[in-house]
């Protein structure tokens, strides 16, 4: 009979697990606001149009995050419930994701169970996990496609199929918002990286490294193929997303314009808007600088607020995690580190180079979910931090700090218009 010390870990059952709670806590209470708020006001009218196939509408971005979005108002209603719920099952996924992904770096369930639970009250996934908008979809396929391509990268079997895997989930989030496009060329980079890394390591030439023979990553592929088989598959999958808009009664979409249609989408992308009272820079977004109110008004019968924040454990201490995660590979050449702290860091890079005439805080949304890797990787790499047991108090501190901010992220009743001077700690925040 096993005992406890020599039974073997489930991660399947404890990710499940960690998912269903994550469920739990993004559902209660959804409905309210019952009305739009924020970017609601645009994705689901734009969501009904899609459904109802008549004509082009949000043309700036793919069709994949208003096809869901519609496929809960066909499924639930067209209520506040209905629209949002598809989201809550998209942040789910990404706490299960999450662990997966430290479970396949890590390869121990501490850190796992860490990085997801840090993930759930990292208060931009819970917000996100309760709005009808395009990028929880985008992140929930970009960290499965993450974690689905490391469980190709670990072999031994179904290797193919498992890459295959990986870029339908990366076309899909290409699918929901252009955001998750750059991973594409982060992915290749980290194939031929890795690849190489292995090849010296064996004291093999850079051309043997590249073959598909006796390779420790992705066995039996060849750098090449593994290449084109993720890139053709990920580019195929976001334009097979586009089906539905050849059906539209008004202005199709056919084959001979499919491609011109994305330099169209590119132009309404890039297009220079107005100044907006909640515009951010990209270097203030790590800073937990500038965020912004999806809600702050009288609705339902009381005062009540959504403050896209980040919770402020897992936003600043993340950013010394992502540092320490860096020196951590530079000083001990641990390439698990480098590999959670380049998703953070890829995450936030593509604002820097990216033609957007003005920023936002939610662009910060996936460099964010990438943070409670970052801190997971480093209690897991700094022993003399989990002799402390400074892990479980830090994870102690950022659930005590969701439940503080909680009526201000939830649309909770508040006692008036003044009510969110409590939470504002820093001039930048009202």
């Amino acid at each position: 009979m096993m005992t406890p010390a020599t039974a073997k870990p489930r991660p399947l059952l404890v990710a499940l697990l960690l998912g269903f709670v994550a469920e739990l806590l993004f559902v209660f209470r959804l409905g309210f606001p019952h009305k739009q708020m924020f970017d609601e006001i645009y994705y689901v009218p734009a969501a009904r149009t899609l459904w109802a196939l008549d004509h082009p509408v949000n043309i700036e971005h793919p069709l994949v995050g208003k096809e869901l979005i519609g496929l809960g108002t066909h499924l639930i209603g067209d209520t506040s419930f209905g629209w949002r719920f598809p989201s809550t099952i998209a942040a789910s996924a990404v706490v299960m994701g999450v662990f997966a992904i430290a479970w396949l770096t890590f390869g121990r369930m501490r850190p796992a169970v860490i990085a997801a639970v840090l993930t759930i009250v990292d208060m931009t996934v819970f917000i996100q996990a309760r709005i009808a908008m395009l990028d929880g979809f985008m992140a929930a396929f970009l960290v499965l496609s993450v974690a689905a391509m490391l469980w190709a990268m670990r072999g031994p079997r179904w290797v193919k199929a498992k890459t295959v895997l990986a870029a339908v989930l990366l076309g899909l989030a290409a699918g929901a918002k252009w955001t998750a496009v750059p991973f594409l060329g982060f992915a290749g980079l980290a194939v031929i990286a890795i690849r190489i890394r292995d090849g010296r390591k064996a004291g093999r030439d850079l051309e043997a490294a590249l073959y598909a023979r006796g390779q420790r990553h992705w066995p039996g592929v060849g750098t090449l193929p593994l290449l084109l088989l993720f890139g053709t598959v990920s580019v195929a999958t976001y334009l097979a997303t586009f089906a539905p808009q050849f059906f539209y009664a008004t202005d199709p979409l056919d084959f001979a314009h499919l491609l011109p249609f994305q330099l169209r989408m590119y132009a309404e992308q890039t297009q220079v808007l107005p100044p907006h009272t909640y515009q951010s820079s990209w270097w203030s977004w790590p800073l937990d600088i500038r965020p912004i109110w999806y809600l702050y008004e009288v609705v339902d019968g009381a005062q009540r607020g959504v403050l896209m924040l980040g919770n402020p454990a897992v936003i600043w201490g993340g950013l010394v995690a992502a540092i320490a995660c860096f020196w951590g590979w530079w000083r001990d050449g641990s390439w698990r580190l480098l590999g959670v702290a380049s998703l953070w860091l890829g995450a936030l890079a593509i604002f820097i180079v990216i033609p957007k005439s003005l920023g936002f805080y939610y662009y910060y949304y996936p460099a964010s979910i990438f943070l409670s890797l970052a801190l997971a990787g480093a209690f897991e790499h700094y022993a003399w931090l989990r002799q402390r047991r400074i892990d479980e108090w830090f994870v102690i501190v950022a659930i005590g700090l969701f439940a503080y901010f909680y009526p201000i992220i939830s649309s909770q009743a508040l006692a008036g218009p003044q009510s969110f001077q409590y939470w504002m700690w820093l001039p930048s925040w009202p």
